[in-house]
């Protein structure tokens, strides 16, 4: 992909100084490091490092260190590399189905204002709703397994909280000697019974929440702190319908590979989006949903910019890629091994691999070998308080 003539850190260069000084809403320390970081990566107040191809050992020259921010645009190829590489010995060769959920827009401001607490939630009650109905016996009566991945954003960079989780058709029945397929193709949960479900279980756990006093309540939302005012809220929430999008099954496992690889490690706008920065306005593209997905520009005062793109950093240590069922941490690989020999599928045949960067490491340019880090200048300020990891580093 050709380098980009604009990038998100050209804009904070320019406009983030001015920005801190004008704006009214406080910014949260977590809000400042994403800016100064972004802001440095790859220039010299990160330092640099010297690569050399171990097979062919030509001295590749030297580039600048990245500053390893997640919300970093620049900063997400490496680790999305070799977090899809992991993921492919852990694929089963069945349909694999792609469902979003979407809380509605009235609970923007509050959890802004909530994030640690209500994007855990918001977790909780997704996988607690595609584990409940897919473990009903009237549906499909089955153990089910899938990862979820928060994205906080929609096109024009607004709040859109949301999770898109990708499940495997199908589950363990129990006693996990047998695997259940759907009862029919192209259909796996129904949508209308995951919203309701969806609906009640974050009703609740906002009730809680509140009764708890674990809520915070500022600016305009300082109405919601009585009880009366909240529980009208949460009424006015529960008339809604909470829409549960369950799209058309992927292709086969190495289309999920290709899908894992666009959302897992996005952040709110990547470089390649971005089109001008002129006279303090910053235009980009973005795709119009809600009329079949045209292809529309957006400008936007370049502290608007900023201020959006903020929204969206995410509280520290907040994981924003889990794993439920059959297929968390503890039994992911072990159980996907059982799935494909209950299928009939030889244990020992991986999934198809995505060929190209998505599961090698760095290639020298002239004889196609990895490429190693042999020399490494961190300024001094740095290297006291967060040392450079040889693997960690990216040039790419």
């Amino acid at each position: 992909m050709n380098q980009p003539a604009l990038e998100v850190a050209d804009i904070f260069r320019a406009f983030a100084g001015s920005f801190i000084e004008r704006s009214r809403a406080r910014i949260s320390w977590p809000q400042h490091k994403v800016l100064r970081a972004i802001e440095r990566c790859r220039t010299a107040l990160l330092g640099r490092h010297r690569d050399r191809c171990s097979q062919c050992s030509k001295d590749l020259g030297w580039s600048f260190n990245s500053c390893r921010n997640r919300h970093c645009p620049k900063c997400q190829v490496a680790v999305r590399n070799r977090w899809v590489a992991a993921r492919t010995s852990e694929l089963v060769p069945v349909t694999y189905y792609h469902v979003v959920f979407t809380v509605p827009h009235q609970l923007s401001e509050l959890m802004l204002q909530n994030k640690r607490l209500l994007y855990n939630l918001l977790f909780r009650c997704a996988s607690a709703t595609l584990l409940e109905v897919a473990a009903n016996p009237k549906r499909l009566g089955a153990e089910i397994g899938f990862l979820c991945v928060l994205h906080t954003w929609g096109q024009t960079l607004t709040h859109h909280p949301h999770l898109h989780c990708v499940v495997p058709a199908g589950g363990f029945a129990p006693g996990g000697n047998a695997w259940v397929r759907p009862r029919s193709a192209g259909f796996f949960l129904p949508k209308l019974m995951l919203g309701e479900v969806f609906r009640g279980k974050f009703h609740d756990g906002l009730k809680h929440l509140f009764r708890r006093q674990m809520l915070s309540f500022q600016g305009s939302l300082s109405w919601l702190a009585q009880p009366r005012a909240f529980a009208q809220f949460l009424h006015l929430l529960h008339r809604h319908e909470w829409i549960i999008d369950v799209r058309k099954p992927f292709g086969g496992p190495e289309h999920v590979l290709h899908y894992l690889a666009r959302y897992t490690h996005r952040v709110a706008i990547s470089n390649h989006r971005l089109i001008s920065l002129q006279d303090g306005k910053v235009t980009f593209r973005w795709k119009d949903y809600a009329h079949g997905g045209k292809k529309r520009k957006m400008t936007l005062a370049a502290e608007e910019f900023i201020r959006r793109f903020l929204l969206h950093v995410l509280p520290k240590g907040l994981v924003r890629i889990r794993y439920y069922g059959w297929m968390a941490n503890r039994c992911r690989r072990e159980r996907a091994a059982l799935c494909r020999a209950l299928l009939g599928a030889a244990e020992a045949a991986q999934p198809p691999m995505t060929p190209g960067p998505l599961s090698a490491p760095r290639q020298c340019p002239f004889c196609g070998g990895a490429v190693e880090v042999v020399e490494m200048i961190v300024p001094r300020e740095l290297s006291r308080f967060r040392p450079c990891r040889k693997r960690e580093l990216d040039s790419s």
